[in-house]
């Protein structure tokens, strides 16, 4: 659960960012928060979860 928190928390940042900037207006900023609002409560919410999970898991696994 950390690491969905942690994109999550990311995301938003992200989104703060881009509205303040002027990048994206307020009007698609809300439509993209509720596109992924309602995506979660689909059947597809498992496969994209797994999926970040891998590529969390990839990166995890890189040594430097």
């Amino acid at each position: 659960m950390a690491i969905s928190l942690s994109v999550v928390l990311l995301l938003a940042i992200i989104l703060v960012v881009m509205i303040r900037a002027g990048n994206i207006k307020a009007g698609p900023a809300i439509v993209a928060v509720l596109f992924g609002f309602f995506l979660a409560s689909t059947g597809m919410a498992d496969d994209i979860q797994r999926f970040l999970d891998s590529i969390a898991q990839t990166i995890n696994e890189i040594q430097f």
